[in-house]
């Protein structure tokens, strides 16, 4: 694995932050040159730290009014059942999130959609009729308070 720096922890802060700054904006504010910033966000890419750079689209203002947790749990805990679901939930652009969990549901969704009716379809169409899933609960979101998805990295490493 490879050892961060200082300098390594503040380029990737400040991608996270903008990752639309060139290489010479990003040296102007971490104090190296161009080209070491571009070194160093090489490697940081061939190791996989960077994983990719995207847009931080406005939801609402593309029309995805609601968001919806939905917890699921599954029929029967094969190992074929957790690959079929899981291969569902990737196939599926509603879901941003989806993770594992402990506790009384076997995933936790994070589904966006334009409105109740879209997630009513997501739920019955996609979801409850799969032959893995037993069960769905659904709470929607009134209002999101943080949304950032910017990881902490003064406490890394």
């Amino acid at each position: 694995m490879m050892e961060l720096d200082s300098f390594d922890l503040r380029l990737l802060a400040a991608l996270q932050e903008n990752a639309a700054l060139t290489n010479q904006q990003l040296g102007d504010r971490i104090g190296l040159s161009a080209s070491q910033v571009s070194r160093r966000r090489q490697a940081l890419e061939a190791e996989g730290i960077i994983r990719r750079y995207r847009a931080d689209l406005a939801t609402e203002r593309l029309g995805f009014s609601v968001t919806a947790f939905v917890g699921v749990t599954l029929g029967a805990h094969s190992r074929d059942n957790a690959r079929r679901f899981r291969a569902m939930v990737q196939a599926m652009p509603e879901v941003q999130e989806a993770h594992t969990l402990t506790g009384d549901v076997d995933y936790m969704l994070k589904i966006v959609v334009p409105d109740l009716k879209a997630l009513s379809r997501v739920i019955n169409d996609d979801l409850l009729p799969h032959e893995a899933v037993q069960h769905v609960r659904s709470s929607i979101a009134m209002e999101t308070l943080k949304d950032d998805n910017l990881l902490p990295l003064a406490s890394a490493r």
